[in-house]
């Protein structure tokens, strides 16, 4: 029996015990009974009477992916897909929600909105943050601007930061070592390091928590490697620091302070361009980020206000090898952001509350390349946005979420977004029906209003979709069932044009619309109280303009087996249908399109408690037959791996 009949062999069994399911890896039945989530109304709402169907990651699924990342965990859920998760740890990420980009995505740090501003569209590098320091996320999908602001168009993330345990003093230590290899390089040897620890804890009424952790990856290139050459490994570095105080002078008052410090290094190889050799030994990048915040929480009778205030800067250098004159370009970039985000829920009846809000950005950039300088005494806007959103909850099953947001910005007019959201839970049979139409707006960034390129008639970004679907459990509560149909709309993008007449290039808002549809669904079956089949499927269909790096058919199964109370075992499958990609060749200056093949991995966990409460071992196979497939066109991708690693809890 050859690989290939092995492979499509086992694939097939597991897609037979799991028939569809969903991300949510093992949630038990009172879980999914007490679960709230955040993301559709900025407070704890029961996720029966959400008119989302939001996927949330608890703390207890986190741990059960020992060694993922937070770029490999997100992409397991329905309807995500973040390229760039199996290639070297120093590859930019890309995320695609329903059809869309970077911009289009909102992520937030404990509710707070985080970006660079220096980019060339505003959006936030995952790589920045580790997973170790994570206590859980949400994935909300769908135009949000209502509630959160430009970016959130096709979908928020928002992930919460791990907080203080109860007793006075309490922590971890852990670390993790593994293999680093191509699916036709095979070296062994640990090449990938990660390790750290956390303290915490409460004392009366304050509350701390302190973590350190570094990440030391290498083992191989970035660029892909043609069979016939040698290309040098390219190392990825990363280090963080975490704290956050709290103090509670009475029940009513909450006083949260954080401040982290992040740094990524890496080495890096120049694009592929079917012409000239990528590899380089000389190309350094270092993204270094800094952001402290305070969000004071007050409770009151009938509701409770929150202040969510944070500052970051990010400075990003790069060194790049130039072949024309042999020496090093250096390029900087620095931005500085404040997000003040000021709301307040008041509940006028026991079934119906109303959150109102006011939101302020400030962001400004500078950088130095050789080729341009953007001073940040030009290069700078600010927003503020007031919003509104009513929240009723019947008795008799019916939700209604609805709301709106003024924009008002200082380069370009103001900008209405709104959204109505009502779902029905039936009291006679399990099931919730939901529906949306929502609107959102992304706003132009500094290097597309402020550049050499820049344009300042730039007008936002505006996304519109509508969407449908249920929820339901089925054998007393053992299956959760969920999908949901899509359409979006895009309109006014933002594009890059060059006049041909004049060679003069510059941003333009793009006439026209784009439109992308599709299909989420997802199951879940709880076997016995020891098993569980989990996965979900995918179904994108966006316009050709659109569909670069999009997969129309995604898929992810999985088997959860609770061997014993401290003996934890998963198989997981995932199926990314194939793509449309494209280069820039050197050699005929023309854009190449390139069609890239379809691939499937296998991976198994093993996960065990070897000291009760105080020591956990964990093994990890990934892409366990080996799948040589393409991320993206010229970029290497990650073959069969290997890690281990413990915890040790004090």
């Amino acid at each position: 029996m050859n690989k290939k009949t092995v492979r499509f062999g086992a694939v097939s069994l597991l897609w037979s015990i799991c028939a569809f399911a969903q991300e949510n890896d093992s949630i038990t039945k009172s879980k999914q009974l007490d679960e709230v989530v955040i993301s559709d109304s900025k407070f704890a709402l029961p996720k029966e009477k959400s008119g989302k169907v939001i996927v949330k990651i608890t703390k207890e699924e986190l741990e059960k992916k020992s060694g993922q990342s937070v770029a490999t965990v997100l992409s397991s859920v329905t309807g995500v897909e973040v390229n760039g998760n199996q290639s070297g740890a120093g590859k930019n990420l890309g995320y695609y929600i329903r059809g869309g980009r970077n911009r289009q995505t909102l992520i937030m740090i404990d509710g707070i909105p985080v970006t660079d501003a220096s980019g060339i569209n505003l959006e936030y590098d995952l790589r920045l943050i580790p997973v170790e320091q994570v206590e859980s996320i949400e994935i909300m999908k769908g135009a949000s601007s209502t509630l959160y602001g430009t970016g959130a168009a096709t979908g928020v993330i928002n992930i919460t930061l791990k907080k203080a345990a109860k007793k006075e003093i309490a922590g971890n230590a852990y670390m993790s070592m593994g293999t680093q290899m191509t699916a036709d390089k095979v070296k062994y040897n640990p090449q990938d390091f990660n390790q750290g620890f956390a303290v915490n804890g409460t004392l009366r009424k304050f509350n701390y928590y302190a973590s350190l952790n570094s990440t030391e990856t290498k083992g191989i290139s970035e660029a892909a490697v043609p069979q016939s050459a040698t290309y040098e490994d390219d190392r990825f570095s990363r280090v963080n620091s975490l704290v956050k105080l709290g103090f509670t002078p009475t029940q009513k008052l909450a006083l949260d302070f954080f401040a982290n410090y992040d740094r990524v290094k890496n080495t890096f190889d120049g694009s592929f361009d079917n012409f000239s050799n990528p590899d380089s030994p000389f190309n350094v990048s270092t993204s270094e980020q800094f952001r402290f915040g305070f969000s004071p929480k007050y409770k009151y009778n009938k509701g409770e206000f929150v202040l969510n205030s944070a500052f970051n800067t990010i400075e990003r250098n790069y060194n790049t090898f130039n072949s024309w004159t042999s020496g090093m370009d250096e390029s900087d970039y620095k931005s500085r952001s404040v997000n003040v985000d000021a709301f307040n829920k008041y509940a006028i009846t026991n079934q119906f509350f109303v959150v109102a809000g006011g939101q302020f950005q400030f962001h400004e950039m500078n950088s130095e390349t050789p080729y341009d300088v953007i001073e940040k005494e030009t290069a700078k806007f600010n927003t503020v946005d007031p919003y509104l959103t009513a929240v009723y909850n019947s008795n008799f099953g019916l939700n209604i979420n609805a709301g709106a947001r003024y924009n008002m910005h200082s380069v370009y007019d103001s900008h209405l977004v709104y959204n109505i959201n009502p779902s029905y839970n039936f009291s006679g049979f399990p099931l919730k029906v939901v529906a949306s139409y929502s609107t959102a707006y992304i706003t132009p960034s500094l290097y597309q209003l402020y550049s050499p390129y820049g344009n300042l008639k730039l007008t936002p970004e505006e996304n519109a979709t509508v969407e449908a679907g249920f929820e339901t459990t089925l054998l007393n509560k053992k299956v959760t069932l969920n999908a949901v149909a899509f359409h979006r709309e895009e309109k006014n993008s933002m594009g890059f044009f060059t006049d041909m007449a004049t060679w003069e290039s510059y941003y333009i808002n793009v006439e026209g619309k784009y439109n992308v549809k599709g299909v989420e669904s997802a199951v879940s079956y709880s076997v016995t109280d020891k098993v569980r089949l989990n996965a979900n499927y995918t179904f994108t269909q966006p316009e050709e303009k659109l569909s670069r790096l999009i997969s129309k058919h995604k898929g992810n199964a999985s088997v959860d087996f609770q061997a014993s109370a401290r003996l934890f075992l998963n198989l997981n499958y995932q199926y990314i249908g194939d793509r449309s990609d494209a280069y820039f060749d050197g050699g005929t200056f023309a854009t190449v399109p390139v069609k890239l093949d379809a691939y499937q991995l296998l991976n198994f966990t093993v996960k065990h408690e070897l000291i009760k409460n105080r020591m956990t071992v964990f093994g990890a196979v990934t892409n366990i037959f080996n799948e040589d497939f393409v991320e993206t066109v010229g970029y290497s991708t990650r073959g069969r791996n290997f890690k281990i690693g413990l915890n040790i809890l004090f």
